[in-house]
């Protein structure tokens, strides 16, 4: 008589379920609450439960009698073994459903059960309680605490189990595994790899085959099942599901499309480029029609949109924009790549052409920007894509490149000053971006078509004019204290580390091209000051070599210029970097065992070998700028002495074959040995009581001769 049948008009309903919700406060034993559970959880299933009632069933009920139900083995008389637990796990959707429970530590201590569900036989009975399971994983998604907590308590594994398995329900498991991955990727590869490439495995197989939209609705899904890391192609299964998804895109690309069918192919194959590069792209022929075929839509894409852009239509485009960006900056390498190229040599005429007219657009999409649109990531992936453009073709679109110039450079300090918050769409980080001190680092990416512009007259003028120093030496000493801040042990280099070295190259283009720029604009004794206490740190750390070579090198010729300043007269810093330049410098060469005689032959040192080519010629210019140096600088001598240098190179000189050591080397040793000689009366005797005179004469250095034979 205490639990009247649930009436059919909706206020009798609401009644009784208040009734039974004091029932379920009041209960004397087990049986009267399960029994008033029966009547609620009747009214949760029919959907009738609005956020407070919800709430006033929380509050009756709480967590500790539906956790007893989820844990039963017994079930009442006459009623299927999962009753229990079945009531329990509409409950506890039910409480889900708000926000904050569904973040709670006792519906987040249950994920294990969850997934042994979602793994467990599912009967014509149970259906509901696989539904309200996932209906508890997607609230506990969407909560902060929840994508971690699914991924450490196994339930990527659980779903992508229960998406092969095909049951009631394998769509939702998808749908969840889309979500987490988008959430928390590496995460989940890192945990769960092989169940995912199984699930990948089935979706690029079902791509493949798939002869209706489905393909289409399979390339927004599959981008989110291309991990970043572990590659796919370092093992056969991942290998073998890019090879599907290669066909499968080849088949629709190759055919006629409309918008809605051609974006999400060109999305699929962005991911794909972000992840692999072109290494998904067969060689052959087939592949590198495929891969033109890909450029060349890319660039019609763009310039369909930014051409004559109309607000309302790019920002609906922004996303297959983006990832056409990405294709075309793999375009770009592919086309420079001598190694084992994808493209013939006319293929790559072709799209460098076709990829110019694109970067035409975005340079013209670009001019048209407002202030108040700066944050967009748009603006920021269009910027990156026109710096990968910029770094590797310097001939092309020079005026409109010098005409954007002033924004660029206004952009960068922008988004540098300000610590850009925008966050990147999908395919605008097409790269790692460790060591990037913002997420979205512009500089970073402008950095190389900037050393290509500071060699030429009239960019290099804009760039001065806009400020430009000023900003790269700021720029410089934030990306220095990255790099300090990091591990010292060897490791690959970082975008970091790239960006120093890159700035170098632009400082020594204007320290050549613009010395009373030098002279006189403050940046520079800032700058200067930066590397005379930056090479002392960074020289014993052999894997940072050719930062060091550019430190140097950098250093020294803007010291020629800048001898009368404060930071380089005799002070403790000046005399740190000088001797750890004359070691760096000194350090370069050595004789080993000729192969072609049984003498000694001049080699590079070991520790130089593997960075010798980035540092050859960077080790010259240093050379030449430290014989500028050494009149300029009266305690620089003493610097030689202490490194013991002229004993080295003495007994280097004597003991090589003269055939060894080529004509450029010995005028880089002439030309120092000789304003040593010249400065310092204590080099010369070393010099001379090392056989100087007979080594100069044995290699030809007649000005060293001449100077050591003066008294």
């Amino acid at each position: 008589p205490r639990f009247p049948a649930m009436a059919s008009d909706s206020g009798d309903r609401h009644a009784i379920l208040k009734r039974c919700l004091g029932v379920l406060r009041d209960a004397r034993n087990d049986s009267e609450q399960f029994a008033a559970l029966l009547l609620v959880t009747k009214a949760v299933r029919a959907g009738e439960v609005d956020a407070k009632t919800r709430r006033q069933i929380f509050d009756a009920i709480g967590f500790t009698f539906p956790t007893r139900l989820l844990t039963s083995r017994q079930p009442p008389a006459g009623c299927p073994p999962h009753t229990f637990r079945a009531l329990s796990l509409t409950l506890l959707a039910c409480f889900c459903t708000d926000p904050e429970l569904a973040g709670h530590s006792q519906i987040l201590n249950k994920i294990p059960t969850f997934n042994d569900i979602l793994l467990s036989s599912c009967d014509a009975d149970s259906t509901s309680m696989v539904d309200d399971v996932y209906q508890c994983l997607s609230s506990v998604l969407a909560t902060a605490r929840g994508p971690k907590e699914l991924v450490t308590k196994g339930t990527v594994s659980a779903l992508c189990q229960a998406y092969l398995n095909g049951g009631h329900g394998s769509d939702r498991a998808l749908t969840l595994l889309v979500g987490l991955l988008a959430i928390a990727e590496a995460k989940c590869w890192q945990r769960d790899a092989p169940q995912l490439l199984a699930v990948l495995s089935k979706l690029s197989s079902d791509f493949l085959k798939a002869e209706d939209m489905t393909k289409f609705e399979l390339c927004e899904i599959l981008l989110h099942f291309i991990p970043l890391s572990p590659p796919l192609t370092e093992n056969s299964q991942g290998s073998e599901c890019l090879f599907r998804l290669y066909k499968g895109l080849a088949d629709v690309l190759g055919s006629k499309l409309s918008q809605l069918q051609r974006d999400p192919a060109l999305k699929l194959a962005a991911s794909l480029v972000q992840a692999c590069g072109a290494e998904w792209i067969p060689a052959g022929s087939a592949g590198s029609k495929f891969l033109a075929l890909l450029v060349n839509l890319a660039c019609v894409e763009v310039r369909l949109t930014l051409e004559e852009p109309d607000p309302t239509e790019v920002e609906g485009k922004k996303e297959v924009v983006t990832a056409c960006y990405a294709l075309m900056e793999m375009g770009i390498q592919e086309c420079l790549r001598e190694e084992n190229p994808l493209l013939e040599n006319v293929q790559k005429m072709q799209l460098m052409r076709i990829m110019e007219e694109a970067f035409g657009a975005v340079i013209f999409y670009l001019r048209q920007v407002k202030q108040e649109e700066l944050q967009d990531p748009f603006i920021f992936a269009s910027v990156r894509v026109l710096g990968a453009w910029m770094a590797e073709e310097t001939s092309s679109l020079k005026q409109e490149i010098c005409e954007l110039l002033p924004f660029l450079v206004d952009y960068a300090r922008k988004l540098f000053k300000e610590g850009s918050p925008a966050v990147s769409l999908p395919q605008a980080e097409l790269v790692c971006t460790e060591g990037s001190a913002f997420p979205q680092d512009a500089l970073r990416f402008l950095l190389p078509g900037f050393c290509h512009l500071t060699a030429e007259d009239r960019p290099r003028d804009i760039f001065i004019s806009e400020g430009a120093p000023a900003l790269l030496c700021e720029y410089f000493l934030q990306q220095w204290e990255v790099l300090t801040s990091e591990s010292t042990a060897p490791a690959p280099l970082t975008s970091t580390e790239m960006s120093l070295q890159t700035m170098c190259g632009v400082f020594l283009n204007l320290v050549v091209t613009a010395p009373d720029l030098v002279r006189h604009d403050k940046t520079f004794s800032s700058l200067m000051d930066v590397l005379l206490k930056s090479l002392p740190l960074l020289l014993p750390q052999k894997h940072h070599l050719v930062l060091a070579a550019n430190i140097v090198t950098l250093g020294l010729m803007m010291a020629r210029i800048l001898v009368g300043s404060a930071v380089l007269q005799g002070t403790q810093p000046a005399k740190e970097f000088f001797g750890a330049a004359v070691r760096f410098l000194s350090q370069a060469h050595t004789a080993q065992a000729d192969p072609s005689s049984d003498g000694l032959a001049v080699a590079v040192s070991p520790a130089y070998v593997r960075a010798w080519d980035d540092i050859r010629e960077l080790w010259f210019l240093g050379m030449q700028a430290l014989a500028g140096c050494i009149p300029l600088f009266p305690w620089l001598p003493h610097a030689a002495l202490q490194a013991h240098w002229l004993q080295g190179l003495s007994r280097l000189l004597s003991c090589v074959t003269p055939a060894s050591v080529d004509s450029e080397l010995v005028t880089a040793f002439q030309a120092v040995l000789v304003e040593l000689a010249r400065a310092s009366e204590q080099c010369r005797d070393v010099i001379l009581s090392h056989h100087g005179m007979e080594w100069a004469n044995l290699y030809g250095m007649a000005a060293l001769e001449q100077c050591l034979a003066k008294q």
